[in-house]
C-alpha cells in the first residue's frame, strides 16, 4: 500500500474505531454506585466474604440486576469457571438511613452457571440499596486463584469478585476488612494501613492482586522518579539475600526503562511470595504490580535466580500486553474464552526480551542468554507440533493449553506448540534480521517503541478499559516493515502463519554468532519414559511419525527388553548407543497382562541439541552490531 493510500486507510479506521467507542457507550446503561466489601473472618475456613452494594437507580425501568462470576481471568487464559467455588448466596434490599423501613430479602435466581439475577421493588425510596452476598472458596496460591488460609489471605478479583452485568466499566470501590493484626498490601496502595481503595471500573480492581498478612515486608527504590515496591512475604528462610534481591530488581527496571522510556505510573510494586511448600509457582502481569510465586525459599540455591528471571519478564508486561496489546485483550467477555491471534507477541516476545534484558542489566553474561535461547529454539524445534502449528494458531488456543485442566485424554502434546518459545524464537530471528537489514539502524526494540506509541499513546481509545486500541497481528507485521525499510510479508507468511521452521542460522551471522546443531541421541526411537518410574522403561509419550509410532508402540506399555537388554530409564540413553541408523530390534513389550514382541526400525537421529556460538572469522561490524545488540545501546 503507497503511503497516501495508507495515510486514509489508517484515517477512516481511526474514525470507525471513535465511532464505534461513541456507539457503545451511548448503548450503555446509566452508571451505577457500586461498593465491594472483602471479608475473612474465619482464615481456616479458606472462605472469602464478599459483599456488592448497589445504589439502585431512581426509576422504574430497572427491575432486576445481574451478578455474573467470570469463567476466567486475563493473564491466564484457560476457563476455570470460578463460579464452582460461590456458595451462600444472598441478596436484600436495604433502605437509606435516613428512612424507618425494613426491607424483605430479595427475589433471586440462578439463570445459569455464572449468573445470578436479583429482582428489585419497582416503588422503591430514591437511594435504597441492593446489597448481594456471597462466600467463595480459595486455597491456592497463584497467579489466577486466591488463598486464604491461618498464614495470609492472597487474592486475584477475577476469581473472587463478581461484576453487575453491563456495569463492569462503573467505577467501584473496595473496602477490605482484615484479620487482627494483618496488614494490606498491593499495587494501588498509597499509604500506610490503607483498607480502602477507589478504581475506574470493575476490569482495573480485578487488575489489583493482593497480600493480607502480619509478615510481608516492603523495600523501596526510585528510578527516575518513579517509586518501586518490592514486597516479600517469605514462608521461608530468605537466607539474608533479600537486599541483594532488591539491588537486581533495580538493574531490571533500568535497563527495560531505558529501551522503552519513563512507565505511566508514579509506583509499581513487585509483590514476591517464595511459598516454601515444592509446588506453588507462577508469575502474572499487571498494570501497576506483578505478583510472582516461587515454589522454594529465597535462601534456596536456584530460587534468587529464577525470581530474577520472572522479574524481568513480567515486569516488561508493563509495556507489552498490559498496555501494548492484541485486539480482544481488554476489556474481555468473561461468558466464553478469549480469542486473539497475538499472544506470540504478547508473551513470546516478552519472553525473549525478559532474557535479554538480564544481559543488558549484567545480570547475565553472553555465554548464560546463548545458552537460554538456545534452550527455547530447542524446545520449539524438537516439538511434534512445530510442523503443525503455527504461532498464531496457538495463540488462538491458548485455553487449551494454558494450564488447561483436561478430563480426557487428548493428543495437544503432539499437536500444539507453546506461543512463549515460540514467540521467542520468532523474536531472536526478527531482532537479528533487522539489525543487519538496516546495518545497525534499527532494531527490534525500534518496532516495539513504534507499537507502543501508535497503538497505545497515541491511538484512540476504542473502549472504556484503557488509553489506545488493540492491535492486529498484521499491525505488527507493517510496522516491523516500516522499521525494518523493507516488506517483511514474506517472512510473516512463512514463519508466524505457517510452520517453516526459521532462518536461525542467518540470523545469527547477522552478529558473528553460529547456530550448531548436533543429534542428542545417536538414533532415532520416537519415546519418552514416564518420571514416575524408575526400575522400568514404561511409555509415557509416543511421537507421531517416528520408529516407535511405526511399530505399534503405545502409551503405558512397558519395555522389558530392548535387544535383549533389561531397559530402563538409567541405561536408555546408553543402551541406544549401540546402535545406529536403520538397525532392526527385537523388543519385548507388556501390554496389560500380555507380552507381545515387536520389532523396531531405528531412524536417523530427529531430536536435536542447538547451542549459539561465536564466529571466530566474525567482522568487525558484525562485533559492532552484537555488542549494540546485548547492551541495548
Amino acid at each position: 500500500m503507497n503511503t497516501t493510500k495508507r495515510f486514509f486507510a489508517r484515517l477512516a479506521l481511526a474514525a470507525a474505531i471513535v465511532f464505534t467507542f461513541t456507539a457503545f457507550a451511548a448503548a450503555q446503561e446509566q452508571p451505577l454506585k457500586i461498593k465491594y466489601w472483602l471479608g475473612m473472618s474465619q482464615p481456616s475456613s479458606h472462605l472469602f466474604e464478599v459483599t456488592i452494594e448497589v445504589v439502585l437507580p431512581n426509576d422504574e425501568k430497572t427491575t432486576s440486576l445481574d451478578f455474573q462470576m467470570p469463567k476466567w481471568s486475563p493473564g491466564r487464559y484457560a476457563v476455570f469457571d470460578f463460579a464452582k467455588n460461590v456458595q451462600e448466596v444472598k441478596a436484600r434490599e436495604a433502605c437509606p438511613a435516613a428512612l424507618d423501613c425494613t426491607m424483605p430479602d430479595s427475589q433471586m435466581t440462578r439463570v445459569d452457571d455464572q449468573t445470578w439475577r436479583v429482582d428489585v421493588q419497582r416503588n422503591r425510596p430514591a437511594g435504597m440499596s441492593l446489597m448481594f452476598s456471597y462466600k467463595v472458596f480459595g486455597n491456592d496460591l497463584s497467579g489466577t486463584f486466591s488463598q486464604l488460609d491461618s498464614r495470609h489471605a492472597n487474592f486475584n478479583g477475577g476469581c473472587v469478585f463478581m461484576y453487575v452485568v453491563n456495569h463492569k466499566q462503573d467505577p467501584v470501590g473496595l473496602s477490605i476488612k482484615p484479620p487482627n493484626s494483618w496488614r494490606v498490601v498491593n499495587g494501588r496502595t498509597e499509604k500506610k494501613d490503607q483498607t480502602d481503595f477507589q478504581f475506574a471500573n470493575w476490569d482495573i480492581m480485578i487488575d489489583t492482586p493482593t497480600e493480607v498478612s502480619p509478615d510481608w515486608t516492603d523495600d523501596t527504590f526510585n528510578v527516575d522518579g518513579k517509586t518501586y515496591h518490592v514486597v516479600v512475604h517469605s514462608m521461608g528462610s530468605d537466607g539474608g539475600k533479600r537486599p541483594a534481591l532488591v539491588h537486581d530488581i533495580e538493574k531490571i527496571v533500568r535497563a527495560e526503562t531505558a529501551m522503552w522510556g519513563a512507565p505511566e505510573f508514579d509506583s509499581y510494586t513487585f509483590l514476591l511470595h517464595f511459598a516454601n511448600d515444592g509446588h506453588s509457582s507462577d508469575g502474572m502481569e499487571h498494570l501497576t504490580s506483578t505478583q510472582i510465586i516461587q515454589p522454594g525459599a529465597l535462601g534456596d540455591a536456584d530460587t534468587y535466580g529464577e525470581t530474577l528471571d520472572a522479574v524481568a519478564h513480567e515486569f516488561f508486561h508493563v509495556w507489552n500486553v498490559k498496555r501494548l496489546r492484541p485486539i480482544g485483550l481488554g476489556p474481555w467477555d468473561f461468558t466464553r474464552p478469549a480469542n486473539t491471534r497475538g499472544l506470540w507477541v504478547a508473551e513470546g516476545i516478552t519472553n525473549y526480551y525478559g532474557h535479554l534484558m538480564q544481559r543488558r542489566a549484567g545480570l547475565w553474561d553472553d555465554a548464560k542468554l546463548f545458552s537460554a535461547l538456545s534452550d527455547q529454539i530447542s524446545e520449539i524445534e524438537n516439538a511434534p507440533g512445530s510442523k503443525l502449528m503455527s504461532a498464531e494458531e496457538s495463540s488462538l488456543v491458548a485455553p487449551f493449553i494454558d494450564d488447561a485442566p483436561h478430563a480426557q485424554q487428548t493428543n495437544l502434546g503432539n499437536t500444539t506448540i507453546s506461543y512463549y518459545p515460540k514467540g521467542e524464537s520468532i523474536g531472536i530471528v526478527l531482532d537479528l534480521l533487522i539489525r543487519g537489514k538496516t546495518r545497525g539502524k534499527a532494531s527490534l526494540d525500534d518496532v516495539m517503541r513504534r507499537m507502543y506509541e501508535e497503538f497505545y499513546l497515541q491511538g484512540p481509545n476504542a473502549t472504556y478499559y484503557l488509553r489506545g486500541r488493540g492491535y492486529a497481528p498484521e499491525d505488527f507485521a507493517h510496522v516491523a516493515s516500516e522499521v525494518a525499510g523493507q516488506d517483511l510479508s514474506d517472512f510473516f507468511k512463512r514463519y508466524v502463519h505457517g510452520v517453516e521452521t526459521l532462518p536461525y542460522e542467518e540470523a545469527f551471522a547477522q552478529v558473528g554468532l553460529r547456530f550448531v546443531s548436533e543429534p542428542r541421541l545417536p538414533v532415532a526411537v520416537g519415546i519418552s519414559a514416564d518420571e514416575n518410574e524408575i526400575a522400568v522403561f514404561k511409555i509415557s509419550r509416543v511421537r507421531p511419525d517416528s520408529p516407535a509410532s511405526q511399530a505399534g508402540l503405545d502409551v503405558g506399555d512397558v519395555i522389558t527388553s530392548f535387544g535383549g537388554t533389561k531397559l530402563s530409564p538409567a541405561n536408555f540413553v546408553k543402551t541406544l548407543g549401540r546402535y545406529k541408523p536403520g538397525d532392526r530390534v527385537a523388543l519385548k513389550v507388556q501390554r496389560g497382562q500380555r507380552t507381545i514382541p515387536i520389532t523396531i526400525t531405528l531412524a536417523a537421529p530427529q531430536i536435536l541439541n542447538y547451542r549459539i556460538e561465536e564466529n571466530p572469522n566474525a567482522s568487525v561490524e558484525m562485533k559492532t552490531l552484537r555488542a549494540a545488540w546485548l547492551s541495548g545501546k
